[in-house]
């Protein structure tokens, strides 16, 4: 039992609550209408009082025939009566329309039907007490067995209509507010009542029978059945489609490339398939369900008002998604005129610096090199513009959420691609610079190697031990570039190699000059023309240092010419019994032998030989 306790606090809460939801603003529109339905139920009263009167006046006339002075008395009050009345039927017709503009009115139904609604109240009876008690008589009318349409009569009663079933059941009482809301008499508008309460039941009754719940029955079994083979023809179809993608995914799939790559393999591209098919036949079961259930609560009366229900969830959206779009066509034509002249002005561009590139048109001071990543800006800022042409048409960018997305979008972008951004700029200045092409060998900060791609991010290079290294356009940049194929080309000397080797006092200079000339005209891809040439560097304590410079149009193999060029100077000073002192010798010596390979040194008869 405890747990009742609390129920009347939770009933006085709920009833506070309802009485709070009420505003002030409510409760005096409440009051004013409250005082309006008094004071016109009084005039209505006073408008029966002076037609008894009026009656009473016009009998005594009748008898006062022959007495002028009591005639004219008499027409002057029958009279000012009329006028009254006059006047009184202007004011309530005004009352009226000030009431029609807030009084709701209460319908009085039968099941789930609506027969007719009350608007007035009558004595202490309000509208709403008059609407559910007669809701309530009418339904037990419906619910009597033995109920005749034709033993509901009206009866008088002084300016009102009762409407009685079997002269003693009231059902409603039709006052003179009622007519005057409506602009008719009293006896019309109960007889108006009356037909609607007859035909309301019967129809009512005939829609409950039991025959008609057999068809009601047959009629939702039929449906059922051909709602099940419709959904087994659709099961069908695509069990057939999704054989037919089984065998047809292998062909499709052939088409289906980038540029000679496959982007799916066979097994992957049937899974995808067969997935959105069976999701696609699933939606479409749902749609054909869905859409039957309002064809099915039509049926019964009882759920017949959820059919519009459910169907305006569909439609509803479905309209206005096709409104949006009806309303969107000028912009959207508007976007596509954009497009299509930004479109052509890209295409005259793109063909102009193609033909720059092709060497068909020449621009002083503008490179061929230069003409494919102008066009990129070009088309990257043209595309930006027209992004900013079209961004006021796109449908929702009005909208503060919209906004707030972009801006937000923009933010991020700008703060995670800063150094992407960086990179990007560099790699604008690198080739407008020029300072190296695809294929050239160079060194950039400690990578040495050839240049093998360049974006607007990074540069990649290969080096002689076929290392890919990335580097960013950021580091090229900030970094010293040496290009060792700038100047191997055709149209130049070619590339300076040297090498720098010590000599001892002893040797002459000129000899020494001679055998590196003689060694580097031995090495492979060496240019004898310009002719190489010998510098010396320095003279330190023990030896000369000698620098030989050739020249070479394959700087890419620079490591195999280095290698080739040390082996000729061995072997041309060695064959000259010549002794090259670097590195330096740590080891004890005489003096007498000579640090070179045993074959390379001179027999006595030479040595005698170039003493003479």
């Amino acid at each position: 039992m405890h747990k009742y306790i609390f129920l009347p606090f939770i009933f006085i809460i709920v009833l506070s609550g309802n009485l709070s939801a009420q505003t002030p603003a409510d409760s005096l529109k409440t009051e004013s209408r409250r005082i309006d339905e008094a004071r016109l139920i009084q005039e209505q009263q006073q408008q029966q009082i002076d037609s008894l009167v009026k009656i009473q006046l016009q009998a005594e006339l009748k008898l006062a025939s022959g007495n002028s002075s009591r005639t004219i008395e008499l027409e002057q009050k029958l009279s000012a009566i009329t006028r009254s009345d006059s006047l009184r039927k202007i004011e309530q017709f005004r009352k009226i329309a000030d009431l029609k503009k807030t009084a709701p009115g209460y319908p009085v139904h039968l099941n789930q039907d609506t027969l007719f609604h009350i608007y007035t109240r009558t004595g202490s009876f309000t509208a709403a007490e008059r609407a559910a008690a007669a809701s309530r008589k009418i339904e037990k009318l419906y619910e009597d067995p033995f109920f005749n349409p034709d033993s509901i009569v009206i009866s008088k009663n002084d300016d009102n209509y009762d409407l009685i079933y079997k002269d003693s059941e009231i059902i409603i009482s039709v006052s003179g507010l009622d007519g005057l809301w409506f602009n008719k008499n009293n006896e019309q508008l109960a007889g108006e009542y009356k037909e609607q309460i007859k035909s309301g039941i019967i129809k009512e009754r005939e829609a409950h029978s039991l025959v008609n719940w057999m068809k009601r029955i047959a009629l939702v079994l039929l449906i059922i059945i051909v709602l099940g083979l419709i959904i087994a023809g659709i099961n069908l179809l695509f069990r057939k489609t999704s054989i037919w993608l089984k065998s047809a995914s292998t062909a499709f799939l052939d088409r289906l490339k980038f540029r000679n790559l496959r982007i799916f393999t066979p097994e992957h591209l049937e899974r995808i398939f067969l997935r959105i098919v069976n999701i696609i036949r699933i939606i479409v079961i749902i749609l054909i369900i869905y859409l039957s259930l309002p064809l099915l609560f039509s049926i019964f009366p009882e759920t017949e008002k959820w059919t519009g229900t459910l169907l305006n969830w569909i439609l509803s959206p479905l309209r206005i998604a096709l409104a949006a779009i009806f309303h969107y066509f000028p912009n959207l034509f508007t976007i596509l005129i954009i497009y299509f002249i930004f479109r052509y002005i890209l295409r005259g561009i793109r063909y102009f610096f193609y033909e720059i590139k092709r060497k068909n048109i020449t621009l002083r001071g503008f490179h061929e090199d230069w003409a494919i990543p102008t066009f990129n800006i070009l088309r990257f800022v043209l595309y930006a513009f027209m992004l900013i042409l079209i961004f006021p048409y796109l449908p929702g960018s009005g909208s503060p959420a919209f906004q707030g997305v972009s801006v937000f979008l923009g933010i991020l972008i700008s703060l995670g691609s800063s150094s992407a951004i960086t990179n990007i700029v560099a790699g604008l200045v690198i080739t407008y610079m020029r300072p190296f092409k695809i294929g050239d060998r160079v060194k950039i900060g400690e990578v040495t190697g050839d240049v093998i791609e360049k974006t607007m991010l990074v540069t990649r290079i290969k080096t002689i031990k076929n290392e890919d290294i990335t580097v960013p356009n950021s580091m090229v940049l900030s970094s010293s570039t040496i290009n060792y194929s700038n100047h191997a080309r055709e149209d130049c000397d070619g590339l300076i190699i040297h090498y720098i080797l010590t000599i001892g006092y002893e040797v002459p200079w000129k000899d020494v000059y001679e055998l590196l000339i003689k060694a580097v005209l031995k090495t492979p891809y060496i240019l004898s023309n310009p002719t190489p040439f010998v510098l010396q560097t320095s003279l330190d304590d023990f030896y000369i240092s000698y620098q030989i410079n050739a020249y070479t149009r394959e700087p890419n193999k620079q490591a195999q010419i280095y290698s080739n060029l040390m082996e000729n100077i061995q072997d041309t000073f060695n064959a000259a019994g010549i002794e090259i002192l670097s590195p330096h010798y740590r080891a004890v010596r005489n003096g007498e032998e000579l640090a070179v390979p045993p074959d390379f040194v001179p027999k006595e008869s030479d040595k005698n030989s170039k003493k003479q």
